[in-house]
């Protein structure tokens, strides 16, 4: 069975929901194009946006082995992150709707 890492992305401190939702459509489109092998392992996403303080999270699940690519790449793209935890692993079968949708490869 595989196992997934989340990845909590957050947005800039009062940004609009639109405007994260751009952002993060763009670098996924990046990552489609740029480094399609590990976008391929990138296996769902929350269905909607969670409110902390005055920003916004999407939350991701993604293989162990491409989560430091992501880090890296998200930096690169301006976006923050929570603390990753290694030892939080998920199940393709906990990421199920409505509050998750698996990403189309």
């Amino acid at each position: 069975m595989d196992d997934y890492l989340c990845v909590t992305v957050l947005s800039r401190p009062g940004e609009a929901q639109d405007t994260f939702a751009k952002r993060l459509s763009l670098f996924w489109t990046h990552m489609l194009r740029a480094r399609k092998d590990d976008f391929e392992k990138v296996y769902a996403e929350t269905t909607s946006f969670v409110k902390e303080g005055d920003q916004l999270t999407r939350q991701y699940l993604a293989a162990c082995e491409v989560v430091s690519v992501l880090e890296e790449e998200l930096q690169r793209a301006g976006f923050d992150h929570h603390p990753i935890d290694p030892e939080d692993l998920y199940s393709r079968f906990e990421a199920v709707s409505p509050e998750w949708m698996q990403i189309e490869h």
